[in-house]
């Protein structure tokens, strides 16, 4: 079984970045749009309504430079960096590592840092207590445990809840018992009971579900989806070699966390090792489960065939994601799946599991696989990377990848959030501009084929 390596892409051919066209809607005609090297429509950007001089502040319980950040803080931060651009005047409250200064300014964003992994609930409280007048609107993320802002800040303040998934059985994996009880608890009838009259903003179709199923939701749900950049890679000559990577090289992107089980990808180099000689498994991230992994790689004795990576510079992660065939997540909770984005920008399918978030970002069979249940990972890899084995089939993914990722843009999401705030406070430039579109966003669920 011979495998082609992945297309690398010139700076010049990368793919455009675009706004999303929603399902169902006419396309401009030709005259308005152009398209890009891989198809993908290319329509001018609307960025959203004028916010200036508009006070706002992002709660979230960590920052993008963080040790553990992950996909939230990357929304939270690109999110308040469109709507400083848009005019408003942004907060954004925190907690602090050791190394972190207190405050900071960052692309026109104060940053303020306050408290550890628990002790920022109570500090950011107290802080906003002092400060409940500075603000007309607020956006309060939720990571499990909501910082409660609407029970400090005055009533004529807006608060904006940002959920990315439910986290309701991902408690069990970091606390005993009872306190993961009291966590989702936390999560469903006292948060539920809170943000009750605020609008709610949440990452995909499967999240918001979730979010009405399990959580008892009752606060109207918007879906923003997280958007995406074209990242930088090395030069062409600078390329990882085929003998580097591996032939089939697959690779897994994301936090070291437990929740991501990553021990499952690194599994697939002793699993599959006999259909697959050549086969390199790379594992790009840093986070706590990096030494447990590293334990795990050495105790089955496949060091030769595993590559931890740890954290790599935008350049060098872009250029080994581009060069693998295949991402494989296998991650238990998701909002929605940034890494799959990202990995389809580059022209990589993923694999993942069936679960929120995932089933929105994947499109079966399409841009990549997913593994129902009652399936097991190895072999969903293995049918994967057999259909992959295929030239005319892979270039076909390749394309539909570049395709799907063209839709979201932080541009695009940002405008929407821009929107939002506008209606909010009841500012021009609040209607969405596709009404059978509440959120503007891609119809996701449209695109996933169908359980059989």
């Amino acid at each position: 079984m011979v495998f082609q390596k992945a297309h690398r892409l010139c700076p010049e051919t990368e793919p455009a970045v675009v706004t999303p066209v929603p399902v169902g809607v006419p396309l401009p005609t030709e005259a308005e749009t152009d398209t890009d090297v891989h198809g993908a429509l290319e329509v001018s950007t609307d960025l959203g309504p004028r916010l200036d001089g508009v006070r706002l502040v992002m709660v979230n319980w960590r920052d993008p430079w963080q040790s553990t950040a992950g996909g939230a803080e990357e929304y939270a931060w690109r999110i308040s960096r469109h709507l400083a651009e848009r005019g408003a005047i942004v907060t954004f409250l925190t907690s602090r590592e050791p190394h972190q200064a207190r405050v900071e300014t960052r692309d026109g964003i104060v940053i303020r840092r306050m408290g550890g992994r628990f002790t920022v609930y109570p500090r950011v409280m107290a802080w906003l207590t002092l400060w409940r007048r500075e603000y007309r609107l607020a956006f309060d993320c939720m990571n499990g445990i909501p910082f409660l802002c609407r029970l400090v800040l005055r009533r004529s303040t807006k608060v904006v809840s940002i959920v990315h998934h439910v986290h309701d059985l991902q408690f069990n994996a970091y606390f005993p018992r009872p306190i993961a009880w009291l966590g989702r608890f936390i999560e469903s009838a006292v948060a539920s009971r809170v943000y009750r009259r605020c609008t709610t903003v949440t990452v995909s179709e499967s999240s918001r579900r979730a979010m009405r199923e399990k959580l008892g939701w009752r606060a109207p749900i918007e879906i923003i989806h997280n958007g995406g950049l074209p990242g930088p890679q090395k030069p062409l000559d600078d390329a990882p070699s085929s003998s580097d990577l591996g032939s089939p090289a697959v690779v897994s992107l994301g936090r070291l966390v437990v929740q991501k089980r990553v021990s499952q990808v690194v599994d697939l180099a002793r699993e599959l090792g006999d259909e697959y000689p050549g086969l390199k498994v790379h594992i790009i991230g840093r986070g706590p489960e990096g030494a447990p992994l590293a334990e795990q790689i050495e105790r089955d004795g496949t060091g030769d065939r595993v590559v931890l990576h740890g954290f790599l510079p935008e350049e060098d992660k872009n250029s080994v994601l581009a060069s693998c065939h295949l991402q494989v997540t296998a991650s238990e909770f998701e909002g929605w799946g940034l890494t799959v984005i990202e990995a389809a920008r580059l022209g990589v399918p993923t694999v993942a599991y069936d679960v929120d978030g995932l089933r929105d970002s994947v499109r079966d069979g399409e841009t990549g696989w997913l593994v129902r249940e009652g399936e097991n990972l190895a072999d969903v890899v293995d049918r994967a990377l057999k259909e992959l084995s295929d030239p005319r089939r892979a270039e076909e993914i390749r394309r539909a990848c570049h395709a799907w990722a063209s839709r979201f843009t932080w541009e695009a999401s940002g405008a929407r959030m821009a929107r939002l705030v506008a209606r909010e406070l009841g500012l021009p430039g609040g209607a969405d501009p596709d009404p059978s579109h509440p959120s503007g966003a891609p119809d996701t669920a449209a695109g996933r084929k169908a359980k059989s």
